[in-house]
């Protein structure tokens, strides 16, 4: 009659080959898992922060461009003219345009400060507009309207609250802007796309004007086009609001250090999981070898049981499986462990938490295969072991 040999008592088998050494399982088991965790943390992690990119660049939108004054072929710099937005208004594919401009003033928490603490914040002159244009939020309080752009009134960038210690407008705030005081109406959320405006406190143009003279002449233009005419907007830019030397007005798109970033990101993903195929490689020549060391101490138990019927191929699925077992047991470890490290990030950070669920199915996967793969040798050779020289002392 046949040996026969159930799907079930070679499982048990398996699990009782692993609890039988349970340190070295528990260190194996540990490899795997560090090896899985490293790759679903790394996809999980670049996912999560991919996934808030996107978003930046849906809330942002691709069509957004930066003019600038810049310097021209020979060097000499240009200041745009006063009606630059409103020449570039004219271009047909153009949606929006706003602008700011860089004022002489400083501003300090108050009188009692000196004037060289500035903290490195600008005092912008802007349009009513910007927040608009640029789809800015408030984190508290409205930007400047047509009322408050006439009298001393200010918005926060983020970073410039953040210098001058102001976390909210409760009680009402004042901070002391050249030689008078103005009043805080409002503080802007992070803006990472635009730093220039996370670290300046805007203000109208017209009490810019009437308090330091300030002009229309804008140090910061954005635009917003069509999507489709973006490239052919940027080109005709430079010609349009400044005809006598287009070379010194310098057209940027804010989105492309996103795309940039992006791209950084990426690569930057690819090589973590590639150490990450490595920390499992390494795995697998530790469960290769344990599986080789455990084929030789337990000889006996193979020809003992070769003796009473079990045939070779018996002998190859009880090592096989207690191999993947092994490497399932630490795969699914490293799977938990890796969701753990992304979910902890993305909350320190305040990033969409997104793990691939593709890529928890192909960790645990990857780990069976690698403890199939690793385990092969070791099975092969366990079956071909004698019976009579297995019993042999």
């Amino acid at each position: 009659m046949r040996s026969r040999l159930r799907v079930l008592d070679s499982v048990l088998l398996g699990l009782r080959g692993l609890a039988s050494r349970t340190a070295r399982t528990i260190l194996t088991a540990t490899g795997i898992a560090i090896g899985i965790a490293a790759i679903v943390a790394v996809l999980g992690i670049s996912a999560s922060g991919r996934a808030d990119l996107l978003a930046t660049l849906d809330n942002l939108g691709t069509n957004l461009l930066r003019v600038e004054p810049g310097s021209g072929i020979f060097g000499t710099g240009s200041d745009v003219p006063e009606e630059a937005a409103a020449m570039t208004g004219r271009i047909r594919p153009v949606e929006q345009v706003t602008q700011t401009t860089r004022t002489e003033a400083s501003v300090r928490r108050n009188d009692l400060i000196s004037e060289l603490e500035t903290k490195g914040i600008t005092v912008l002159a802007a349009d009513l507009d910007l927040i608009d244009v640029l789809r800015a939020e408030l984190a508290e309080g409205r930007f400047i309207d047509a009322a408050t752009s006439q009298v001393p009134t200010v918005v926060l960038g983020d970073v410039a609250a953040k210098r001058l210690g102001i976390v909210n407008l409760d009680p009402v705030p004042r901070v002391y802007v050249n030689d008078t005081y103005f009043t805080v109406i409002g503080i802007l959320e992070p803006m990472e796309i635009h730093p220039d405006i996370e670290r300046s406190v805007v203000i109208g143009y017209p009490v810019a004007a009437e308090l330091f003279e300030t002009t229309r002449s804008p140090t910061s233009m954005y635009v917003r086009s069509a999507p489709d005419f973006i490239n052919d907007v940027a080109e005709v830019i430079p010609a349009t609001v400044n005809p006598e030397q287009p070379d010194a007005v310098q057209v940027s798109r804010p989105s492309d250090a996103l795309e940039a970033r992006k791209a950084a990101d990426e690569a930057l993903t690819n090589l973590l999981i590639g150490l990450g195929a490595v920390a499992l490689l390494v795995a697998g020549v530790a469960i290769a070898n344990i599986m080789v060391i455990s084929v030789l101490e337990r000889r006996m138990e193979i020809g003992v049981r070769r003796a009473i019927g079990a045939t070779r191929g018996h002998i190859r699925i009880q090592f096989l499986i207690e191999s993947m077992m092994l490497a399932g047991i630490g795969g699914v470890l490293g799977m938990v462990l890796g969701a753990a490290i992304t979910v902890g990030y993305a909350a320190s950070r305040n990033l969409t938490v997104a793990v691939p669920p593709q890529g928890l199915a192909l960790s645990v996967l990857a780990a069976l295969a690698i403890g199939a793969v690793a385990g092969l040798y070791p099975a092969i050779r366990a079956s071909r072991i004698p019976p009579a020289e297995a019993v042999r002392k």
